[in-house]
C-alpha cells in the first residue's frame, strides 16, 4: 500500500473544474453541485479521521491524567492557555503558508510554491526557538495566576508544562509542512504522519507516566513496564512524539511537488513579510482566544466551584473535540480550496466551495450536540469520580451543545477568509466577541452575579453563537474574494 503519494491533481485544474467555472456569472448562477460536496469530502475526510484519532489521544490523555488526582487535572487544564497560546501561534504560521502555497500552486506557479513552502519552513524553525524560549519565562508567571501559588496544582503545572516546551519547535515546523501539503490538496499525507505521532503519543504516556505493574489480559498476566513519572510522562511523551513527528515530515514532504522542503533558506525579508501579513492576524486571533480563555480561567476560580471548574472544563473541552473535530477537517479543506480556487480566478468556485463545507461541518456538529444533550453524565463519569467536577463538567457539555453548530459554523468560514490570505476582519470578529463579550460578561455573571459556572458555561455558549452569526455576515460580505496576497 501506497500511503505517501504524490499531490493530486488540483480539481481547479481538470476539465470537470474548467467547466464548472466558464464564466464569473454562469458560475455565480450555479448551485452547488454533488460534484462539489465531493470535492470538499475528498480534502476533509483525512483530516477528520486523523482528528477522530487526536480526539481519542486527548480523551485518554484526560483519563491518564484524571487517574493522578484532581491536582493533576487542575493542573492540565490550567496549562491549555500556555498550550493553546503557543500552539496556536505555530498553526497560524501554517495559515499563511496555506493562504500562499494554495494560490500559487492554483494558479500554476510550481516555482513560487516552492519559493513559499522553503521560506515558511525556515520562518518556523526561527519562531519555534524564540516561542520555546518565551514559555519558559511565562510558565510560572501564569501558574501563579491561574491557581495557588505553591500549592500542589502549581507544581504539577509546571512539571507539565516545562517537559511541553522542549517540543514546542517541533510543533512549529511540522504544523508548517502539513499546512503546505493541505495546501495542495494533500490531506492524507499528514493523516498518516500525524496519525503515527499520536499512536506515539499515546504508547509513551502509558509508559512514562505510570509506574511498572502487572495487567491480567487474555487470561494471563503481563508485566507492564513503566517510568512513573506523573504528570511531566504526559509532557514528556508530547515533546517526543512531536519531534518524531517534525524529522519524518520534512523527508515525505520532499517526495512532493513542493520539492525538498528541508533545504532550509535564510529568510527572506519580502517573503517574511508576506508571510506575516497573512499569519499576524491569525496569530492575534489566536492570542485574543487564549488570553480570553485566560481571564475566562482566572474568573472560574472565584466561583463557587473554584478550581474543580477547571478540571471540568479540561474535560468539557476533551469531549469537544468530538464537535471539532469534523469542523477542522472542513476549516482544513476550505482554507484550500478557496485558496486553490482564487489562484485559478474562480471567486465564486471559491464561494460554493466554502458553502459546502460549512453545511456539512454543521450537520455533524448538530448530531454531536444531541449526544452530548443525551449522554453528558456518562462522558463526564468516564474521567471523573469527584462529584463536584462531575456534575460540572456535565452541566458544561450540555450548555455547551446548544450552540456547537453555530461554532463549527464560525470556524469553516473562518478557515475559508484564511484560505484567501483575509485574516484581518476574522481577527476583529474574534477580539469583540472574545474581549468584548464573554470576559466582561463571565465576570459579570459568574462572579458578581454570582452564578458560578453554570453562568460562565452559558457566557462561552452565548458568545460562540455570536461569532458564528458574525462570521456569517463576513463572508456574505464577500470582500475576501478580493484579497491580494
Amino acid at each position: 500500500m501506497r500511503f505517501f503519494r504524490p499531490a493530486p491533481r488540483s480539481p481547479l485544474h481538470s476539465s470537470e473544474g474548467e467547466a464548472a467555472a466558464a464564466s464569473p456569472d454562469e458560475a455565480a448562477a450555479q448551485p452547488a453541485t454533488r460534484s462539489d460536496h465531493w470535492i470538499v469530502w475528498d480534502l476533509a475526510w483525512p483530516v477528520i479521521a486523523l482528528n477522530s484519532l487526536q480526539v481519542v489521544n486527548s480523551l485518554l490523555d484526560s483519563k491518564f491524567v484524571g487517574s493522578l488526582g484532581p491536582a493533576s487535572l487542575t493542573a492540565s487544564g490550567a496549562a491549555l492557555n500556555i498550550n493553546f497560546l503557543f500552539f496556536s501561534i505555530a498553526f497560524a504560521l501554517g495559515t499563511g503558508a496555506t493562504a500562499l502555497v494554495s494560490r500559487f500552486f492554483g494558479a500554476n506557479d510550481k516555482d513560487q510554491m516552492i519559493k513559499a513552502s522553503r521560506q515558511a519552513v525556515s520562518l518556523s524553525i526561527a519562531l519555534g526557538a524564540v516561542a520555546a524560549a518565551i514559555a519558559v519565562v511565562l510558565t510560572p508567571l501564569a501558574a501563579r495566576i491561574l491557581v495557588e501559588p505553591g500549592g500542589p496544582a502549581y507544581r504539577e503545572m509546571l512539571r507539565y508544562i516545562y517537559p511541553i516546551i522542549v517540543g514546542m519547535p517541533a510543533v512549529f515546523v511540522f504544523s508548517t509542512v502539513a499546512a503546505s501539503l493541505r495546501a495542495i490538496g494533500d490531506t492524507r499525507t499528514p493523516m498518516v504522519v500525524s496519525g503515527f505521532q499520536i499512536l506515539l503519543h499515546i504508547l509513551l504516556n502509558y509508559l512514562l507516566m505510570f509506574p511498572t505493574r502487572n495487567v491480567t489480559a487474555f487470561g494471563s498476566e503481563w508485566t507492564i513496564p513503566g517510568a512513573g513519572m506523573g504528570i511531566a510522562g504526559a509532557g514528556t511523551a508530547f515533546s517526543i512524539s512531536a519531534w518524531f513527528a517534525a524529522l519524518v515530515y520534512l523527508p515525505v514532504a520532499s517526495r512532493t511537488v513542493l520539492g525538498p522542503v528541508w533545504k532550509v533558506e535564510w529568510i527572506d525579508r519580502v517573503w517574511a513579510w508576506r508571510l506575516i501579513r497573512i499569519s499576524v492576524p491569525a496569530s492575534i486571533s489566536s492570542l485574543i482566544r487564549v488570553t480570553s480563555l485566560f481571564a475566562f480561567s482566572a474568573a472560574l476560580k472565584y466561583t463557587l466551584e473554584g478550581e474543580s471548574a477547571l478540571g471540568a472544563m479540561r474535560v468539557g473541552f476533551s469531549m469537544e473535540g468530538i464537535a471539532f473535530m469534523p469542523a477542522f477537517g472542513y476549516m482544513i479543506a476550505a482554507s484550500a480550496l478557496v485558496g486553490q480556487s482564487l489562484g485559478a480566478r474562480k471567486p465564486e468556485r471559491a464561494e460554493r466551495l466554502a458553502v459546502c463545507a460549512t453545511l456539512q461541518a454543521t450537520a455533524f456538529a448538530v448530531v454531536v450536540s444531541i449526544l452530548f444533550l443525551v449522554y453528558a453524565p456518562q462522558m463526564a463519569r468516564w474521567f471523573v469520580e469527584d462529584p463536584t467536577q462531575m456534575a460540572t463538567a456535565t452541566s458544561f457539555l450540555r450548555i455547551i451543545a446548544l450552540t456547537e453548530p453555530m461554532f463549527a459554523i464560525a470556524l469553516v468560514l473562518t478557515g475559508a477568509h484564511q484560505g484567501a490570505g483575509d485574516t484581518v476582519r476574522p481577527m476583529w470578529v474574534a477580539l469583540i466577541t472574545s474581549w468584548f463579550l464573554r470576559v466582561p460578561a463571565v465576570w459579570i455573571f459568574a462572579v458578581a452575579l454570582r452564578l458560578n459556572a453554570d453562568g460562565a458555561w452559558w457566557v462561552m455558549s452565548l458568545t460562540q453563537a455570536v461569532h458564528g452569526a458574525a462570521m456569517i455576515w463576513l463572508f456574505r460580505s464577500g470582500r475576501w474574494k478580493e484579497k491580494e496576497v
